[in-house]
C-alpha cells in the first residue's frame, strides 16, 4: 500500500498559504510598524525639542560664534588683525592682573566652599535644630549680588561708625590700647612764659631749663569744644607748687582758647578749661626720668625729680588720631574682602548639596567603624570624605565654573581707586568693551579666553554626572 504525500494548502497572492498567518517581522502592505513608530517618536522628540535649540543656538551658539569672529577684529570692528587682539591681552598688565585675580579666586574661594559646606553638613547633623541652621544658612543664596554687594560695601567701610567689622575691630582695639586723649590737638608754640617747640615725632616740649619747683602753663590749641570732657573744670595753677623746692615740677595743661573770644594767648584766662588725662613727662638727657596725668582742670604734678634742669614733654600719643580700624578696602585686602562675601553668599548651597550626599550614605558603615573602636575624626577623615568625594568632587567643579564668571561683588564692592587692584577677567572684558576701553575686539579675546577656562570644568562635571548616572 502506498503512502500518500501530505496535502499542501494552496498560496494566496502573497506567497503565504492559505490558513497560514503572516511571520511577526514581515512588513504588513509594504510598511514595517515598528519603523513607522520609530520614526513618530523622533519626530514628536524632534518637535518637542526645536524650541530648546532654537534658544540654545541664539543665546549660546551664535554669541560664541560671533564673540570668535569679532575676537579676529580691531576695536571698530573693520579691520581683520587675526591673532593680534589675543597678543595684547598678554600684553596688557591690567589683563594679566586679573589672571592673576581669577586665578587666586579660583584656588582660594570654591577649595574655603567646599570645606565649610562639609564641615557644616557634619555638624548639623548632630543638632536638633539641623532645618532651622540650614534655613539661615542658604537664606543669602535668595540675596542677589547687587543686594550682597551694598551690604558688605557698608559691612567693609574704613569708618567704625558706619562700618561694621571695623567697629568691632575699634572696640577690641580700645580695650587692649587707650584712646589718644585729644587727637588732632596742637600745642601753642612759641607762646606765653613757657614757649613749646613741636619736636619730629610729634611731641611738643620745652626747653631744657626747668628746674624742680618751678610751675608752668602749656596752652593747647584745636580742641573742639564738644570733645572737651564732660568732666574738665576751669583751668587753675597747682597751689603751693611755685618756688616750693620739694623736688616737683608742677602746672597746668589747659585749652587756650576763650569761649566769645578775647583772652591772651599763652595765659590761663577766665573761663578757659584745663584738659584733663594728658599725659606730662619730664625730660632729661633726651630720656624721661617722670610722667604725671593731668586733673579735672588740667593740673599736673611730677615728684621724686633730682637738681638740676629738665624739660616737660607732651608726647605725641596725646594727640594722635585713634585707631580707625582695618583698611578692608584697600589695595592689600580687596580681594580677600569680596572673597569674604562670596562665601556668605554660596556657604549655604555647598553645605546642602553636601548634606545630601551624607543623607544618602549608608549607615551601617559607620557605626561599623564606631563598634571597631574608630573615634569621630577617623570616621569623618577615613570613612565620611571617601565616600562623599563624588559629591566634593561636582560641588568643587561647580563652584570653580562659578567663580571664573564673578563679576556683580566685585564691580559693587570695591571702590573706584582700587577696582584694578580687584579686578577679575569678567570685570575686565566688561571693562574694556563697555567701562570706558571701547575696544569690543579686546573685550571678545577675554570673553574667549574666559570660555576656554570654563570648558574644562563643565566637560569635567558633565562627565561626571553621566558616570553617576549610570
Amino acid at each position: 500500500m502506498s503512502a500518500e504525500a501530505p496535502a499542501v494548502p494552496p498560496a494566496d497572492a502573497g506567497g503565504t498559504p492559505a490558513g497560514a498567518s503572516p511571520s511577526r517581522g514581515a512588513p504588513a502592505g509594504g510598511h514595517d510598524p515598528r519603523r513607522r513608530a520609530a520614526r513618530r517618536r523622533r519626530l514628536v522628540a524632534a518637535a518637542f525639542l526645536l524650541p530648546a535649540l532654537l534658544l540654545l543656538g541664539a543665546l549660546v551658539a551664535y554669541p560664541i560664534l560671533f564673540s570668535i569672529g569679532r575676537s579676529l577684529f580691531d576695536a571698530s570692528g573693520t579691520r581683520f588683525v587675526g591673532a593680534d587682539n589675543y597678543v595684547e591681552m598678554f600684553r596688557d598688565p591690567t589683563t594679566l592682573k586679573a589672571v592673576r585675580n581669577t586665578a587666586i579666586w579660583v584656588v582660594v574661594a570654591p577649595a574655603l566652599l567646599t570645606g565649610l559646606g562639609l564641615i557644616l553638613a557634619v555638624l548639623t547633623e548632630k543638632v536638633r535644630w539641623a532645618t532651622a541652621f540650614k534655613l539661615l544658612m542658604f537664606m543669602p543664596m535668595a540675596i542677589s549680588f547687587l543686594a550682597a554687594g551694598i551690604i558688605f560695601r557698608i559691612t567693609y567701610e574704613q569708618d567704625p561708625d558706619r562700618g561694621v567689622l571695623n567697629a568691632v575691630a575699634v572696640g577690641v582695639h580700645d580695650v587692649f590700647a587707650d584712646r589718644p586723649a585729644y587727637p588732632g590737638a596742637r600745642a601753642r608754640e612759641d607762646s606765653g612764659e613757657t614757649p613749646l617747640a613741636k619736636g619730629g615725632d610729634g611731641s611738643y616740649g620745652t626747653a631744657a631749663d626747668l628746674a624742680p619747683g618751678r610751675t608752668v602753663s602749656l596752652g593747647v590749641v584745636g580742641v573742639p569744644p564738644k570733645e572737651v570732657p564732660s568732666d574738665a573744670r576751669p583751668a587753675a595753677v597747682p597751689e603751693g607748687s611755685s618756688g616750693s623746692g620739694d623736688g616737683a615740677l608742677a602746672g597746668t595743661v589747659y585749652l587756650d582758647f576763650t569761649p566769645g573770644g578775647g583772652g591772651e594767648p599763652g595765659r590761663i584766662d577766665s573761663g578757659e578749661r584745663g584738659l584733663p588725662g594728658m599725659t606730662v613727662q619730664a625730660v632729661r638727657d633726651g630720656r624721661a626720668v617722670g610722667e604725671a596725668t593731668t586733673d579735672a582742670d588740667g593740673s599736673f604734678r611730677i615728684t621724686g625729680l633730682d637738681g638740676g634742669s629738665y624739660a616737660l614733654r607732651l608726647p605725641a600719643s596725646n594727640f594722635a588720631e585713634p585707631y580707625g580700624g582695618i583698611s578692608w578696602l584697600g589695595p592689600a585686602l580687596v580681594t580677600p574682602a569680596i572673597i569674604g562675601a562670596y562665601l556668605w553668599i554660596w556657604t549655604g548651597f555647598s553645605m546642602v548639596l553636601i548634606g545630601a550626599g551624607l543623607a544618602a550614605m549608608p549607615r551601617d558603615v559607620l557605626e561599623a567603624a564606631r563598634m571597631d573602636g574608630a573615634n569621630e575624626w577617623q570616621i569623618f577623615r577615613r570613612i565620611t570624605v571617601p565616600l562623599l568625594a563624588p559629591v566634593l568632587t561636582v560641588v568643587f567643579v561647580t563652584l570653580v565654573i562659578n567663580v571664573m564668571k564673578v563679576f556683580d561683588l566685585v564691580y559693587i564692592i570695591a571702590p573706584g581707586p582700587v577696582l584694578q587692584d580687584a579686578n577679575v577677567l569678567a570685570m575686565q572684558m566688561w571693562l574694556v568693551s563697555f567701562g570706558g576701553g571701547n575696544n569690543q575686539g579686546l573685550g571678545s579675546a577675554i570673553g574667549v579666553l574666559l570660555l576656554l577656562l570654563v570648558v574644562p570644568a563643565m566637560v569635567f562635571n558633565i562627565r561626571r554626572f553621566r558616570r553617576s548616572s549610570r
